[in-house]
């Protein structure tokens, strides 16, 4: 597994300073990790937009599920990809098609591509990848 180093301070700034938060890759169903996570930031207070093109149209822990992000009628603040490596390039490709783009783009544990994150970080886009905001959060401690 490749080891990402991120310091306390930069994940804290990028968690303390997002609000809407888009999540691919969103499960309704409660085994999955995509589905405690969202719950887990949304009891944080986050406001969570979850994007599944097999779910769309419907709802996940209440909040209505789009199928893409540019499907998605607000700005956003972070996309967090529960999706697997080789779908980080086509994540990113969408972030950087919106208007305005996010600050943020967070791959979960597992999860990375060198090549996708340099190219978001070209267009000014922050990027933490392999990490879990549910396990960075309790972490540093923070309150949110």
């Amino acid at each position: 597994m490749q080891e990402h180093y991120y310091s306390d301070d930069y994940i804290r700034e990028i968690l303390s300073s997002v609000k809407t938060i888009a999540l691919t890759g969103a499960s309704p169903n409660e085994t999955r990790p995509s589905f405690s996570v969202m719950r887990f930031l949304l009891g944080q207070g986050y406001h969570v937009i979850p994007v599944n093109p097999g779910q769309a149209r419907k709802t996940i822990l209440g909040q209505q599920v789009y199928a893409r992000l540019a499907d998605i009628p607000e700005p956003i603040d972070m996309v967090d990809v529960f999706r697997n490596s080789l779908a980080v390039p086509g994540v990113v490709d969408e972030v950087l098609a919106l208007e305005p783009l996010p600050r943020v783009i967070w791959t979960q544990l597992g999860v990375w591509d060198e090549a996708a994150a340099r190219k978001a970080e070209a267009a000014g886009i922050q990027v933490v990848m392999n990490r879990c905001p549910a396990i960075e959060i309790p972490r540093l401690g923070m309150r949110v």
